[in-house]
């Protein structure tokens, strides 16, 4: 298999070549390590790979799933397979073993993925660009030196240039809608609750982060999301699934929906004139299908609100960082933390138990204002990200200026404008490459739905995939293009 055969794939793709004994799963990890240490020294979006799971892979240890034989890779972020290194980007954590195993890799590997590597993530996950001053900056595949996003951009940016045909990504404000937009990939963020990060750990973020993956077509998605979505043992709660998979209602055309287009200013940020139209056109699309679409606005209370998630996601990250160096013998301080983040470490001090509950409080109001919006709409359509792919250093955690006290505004306005809305709402969301930008990048399209309707989101991802379709676009920095 030649590398331009193998990119060609999406992950259901491979794993049916390996189910007709086409090709082994272990020749799909060598040729993805091909692809890997062709394209990677431009992309940079590996920071690691297995050799026991590629050159010397016993394929008796994968699972048996619909993904059996299909590299994937998993984010720089969370303590998800024992025994492998985890390091959060940060040089606070270098060479950190991870100490207990998660229900998620469980499942994954249930799904029969080959987890050959890491990829790239911002320090800590707390930047919507993967720039790293530990591991440098990930390179979005359509334009060298723009942004990839993040946090999931390592991820995102492997599998838009072809390294491998899905990746795990994580979503705590956008993480994985973000690069999904930027680098023209399918992202989706599933209810809250509905992938367990258990056992170690309850819910990620509060609640407000939650794990999938980063993918290229919406058929994987589906797919993966009856692999993932299983209820695990203590799970704090667990909501409602249809009465089929996934990959099988995906394939169904939904119901008539009313369809809210939102374009107005959620926290002050101003829309790009293209992906406005790009939102404006997906949203004729689905119009010409039978849908209702209307303009529509939404309202999550401003620039507080963003101020006061901070305050959620940084409560106790200084203790949470003081054990990470305890584990590896490391100090907290300018040499082991980027300057955003050690500013942030220093304002965790400062957030008492009662400012993080009157955060908490905000939150739940912010949370009741979004809702508001589905009394009237089935679906919320708007753009993923205010802006397309941005050159490196305007979201960075070296930018100079940008403290705690302006995080918020300087980092994450901008990018995360429509996704951390359902973020707060625990909603599902999935960004589409739905058109290209004039300056030659991509423009995603979201769509959401109210708690527990994955299926309608991908019903309609689905169609959209069919009426304007992606899967032809490849970009200058792909394996094909070597």
């Amino acid at each position: 298999m030649n590398l331009t055969e193998y990119a060609h794939y999406d992950g259901l793709g491979l794993a049916e070549l390996v189910a007709r004994k086409e090709v082994s799963p272990k020749e799909l990890a060598q040729t993805a390590l091909k692809a890997i240490e062709a394209i990677n020294p431009t992309i940079n979006a590996v920071v690691e790979t297995y050799p026991d799971r590629i050159e010397t892979l016993d394929e008796c240890t994968l699972g048996n799933g619909p993904f059996r034989g299909v590299p994937l890779l998993i984010k720089d972020v969370f303590g998800h397979e024992k025994g492998r290194r985890i390091e959060f980007g940060s040089r606070l954590c270098k060479g950190m073993v991870v100490e207990a195993g998660t229900y998620l890799v469980d499942m994954l590997k249930a799904a029969g993925v080959n987890i050959m590597g890491r990829s790239a993530a911002p320090e800590y996950s707390m930047s919507a660009s993967t720039e790293s001053a530990m591991f440098g900056n990930t390179s979005n595949p359509w334009k060298k030196g723009y942004s990839a996003g993040g946090s999931s951009g390592g991820a995102q940016a492997a599998v838009t240039s072809g390294m491998v045909p899905i990746a795990h990504g994580s979503d705590i404000g956008g993480s994985i809608r973000i690069p999904a937009s930027l680098c023209g990939g399918v992202g989706l963020k599933p209810s809250r609750g509905r992938v367990s990060i258990g056992p170690v750990a309850d819910e990620g973020g509060f609640g407000y982060s939650m794990n999938f993956i980063q993918a290229k077509t919406v058929r994987d998605a589906a797919a993966m999301l009856d692999c993932l979505a299983i209820p695990q043992p203590g799970d704090p709660f667990i909501i409602p699934k249809p009465g089929e998979p996934y990959a099988q209602l995906a394939a169904k055309p939904a119901p008539k929906l009313r369809i809210g287009m939102v374009l107005n200013e959620l926290v002050g940020a101003k829309v790009d004139p293209d992906v406005a139209s790009a939102v404006e056109a997906a949203g004729a699309a689905l119009a010409a299908m039978g849908h209702s679409v209307e303009r529509a606005r939404a309202d999550m209370g401003g620039e507080a609100t963003l101020t006061a998630m901070e305050d959620i996601f940084f409560f106790a990250f200084d203790a949470r960082l003081d054990a990470y160096a305890k584990r590896v013998g490391t100090k907290p301080g300018p040499d082991t933390l980027e300057p955003v983040i050690w500013s942030l470490y220093q304002h965790a001090r400062q957030i008492t138990p009662a400012r993080f509950m009157a955060s908490w409080s905000a939150a739940n109001a912010a949370r009741r204002k979004l809702g508001a919006f589905y009394a009237k709409h089935d679906i919320w359509l708007s753009p993923t990200t205010s802006r397309v792919s941005e050159p490196w250093g305007n979201y960075n955690l070296s930018k100079p200026g940008v403290t705690a006290e302006n995080n918020a505004q300087e980092l994450f306005k901008i990018p995360c404008q429509y996704t951390i809305p359902h973020n707060i709402m625990g909603t599902p969301a999935m960004s589409l490459p739905l058109a290209m930008h004039s300056s030659g990048v991509p423009i995603g399209v979201q769509i959401a739905g109210r708690p527990a309707d994955e299926h309608l989101i991908l019903q309609l991802a689905a169609a959209l995939e069919q009426a304007m379709p992606w899967r032809d676009r490849v970009p200058p920095l792909h394996v094909s293009m070597l």
